[in-house]
């Protein structure tokens, strides 16, 4: 099992799928991943060599992933929370901030529903 970046990357998966478990690598920058290193996207992980796995650490280790890119998603939620702008608001909420309807929706944000007991009569 290859570690690339603090990730265990799984053996038995295609190359291409197999570093999306990286944080901040989705398919088609893999794709540019393996395409620089010149290893087919199609060859699963274990049957990568000691040079290519290198190859590939080489090129990971130019973008911003993992916990770097996490702790700054972060930062820029704090930021937009500290200066009180409606997107800060709704992130401290909770709620979704990209003007999506909640009435009848956003069990995604909102959590599990709370049912409310009626009146009694």
């Amino acid at each position: 099992m290859a570690r690339i970046a603090g990730v265990d990357i799984p053996n038995n998966k295609r190359g291409e799928i197999a570093l999306t478990y990286i944080y901040g690598i989705g398919r088609s920058r893999a794709n540019k991943i393996l395409q620089e290193a010149g290893i087919d996207r199609d060859i699963k992980a274990k049957d990568w060599n000691d040079e290519q796995t290198a190859a590939i650490r080489q090129i990971i280790s130019t973008f911003r992933v993992e916990g770097e890119l996490r702790s700054e998603v972060q930062l820029n939620i704090k930021r937009l929370q500290d200066i009180g702008c409606y997107r800060g608001v709704r992130h401290r909420i909770g709620l979704p901030l990209r003007g999506q309807h909640t009435k009848n929706n956003a069990r995604t944000r909102r959590g599990k529903k709370k049912t409310i007991a009626n009146k009694k009569k």
